[in-house]
């Protein structure tokens, strides 16, 4: 795909997201049955059932723009979720391995909402107001996903990890 306009990019940033989404929908349950803190495991869960609304709200942005979502592998997710994997296979405390969880889960959000704090600028500039709005729903959902990784985090699991 050629980049030659924002709207270029856009489109290709938005297929990026998409295909992001659907590698966390098969991430994220693994996530939560790793976790041995139930808060953590539900936050995941939780995280799972806004991760279905917000490929949802992708495919109507895509609708609207007569075009397909797919064609697109996010090598960024791609490596983000391998390395959650790998922090899974270790042989960690379970206090040890949420903290581990709440890094991979926080470095996935931190994606996320770069990605789509760009695209809703973009929709924005290109005059898509309906879709940046989607998009603004779904940054809101993942910043208010990282703060409770942070609350989690800071509450009890880092300091039940020493």
């Amino acid at each position: 795909m050629k980049l030659a306009t924002l709207q270029d990019l856009y489109v290709a940033e938005l297929k990026d997201l998409y295909n992001a989404e659907n590698q966390l929908l098969k991430a994220l349950p693994k996530m939560a049955k790793a976790a041995s803190d139930p808060d953590l495991a539900q936050s995941f869960l939780d995280h799972l059932e806004e991760t279905k609304v917000q490929i949802e709200r992708l495919e109507t942005i895509f609708k609207e723009l007569e075009l397909s979502p797919k064609g697109k592998t996010c090598k960024a997710m791609k490596g983000l979720i391998e390395e959650g994997s790998e922090v899974m296979s270790e042989n960690a405390d379970p206090s040890v391995m949420d903290a581990a969880l709440i890094t991979a889960a926080q470095r996935v959000e931190h994606y996320e909402m770069a990605g789509y704090g760009c695209v809703r600028t973009f929709a924005h500039i290109l005059g898509f107001d309906d879709a940046a709005d989607l998009l603004q729903q779904t940054l809101d959902e993942e910043g208010a996903a990282n703060k409770k990784l942070t609350e989690l985090a800071e509450s009890t699991i880092n300091s039940e990890a020493i």
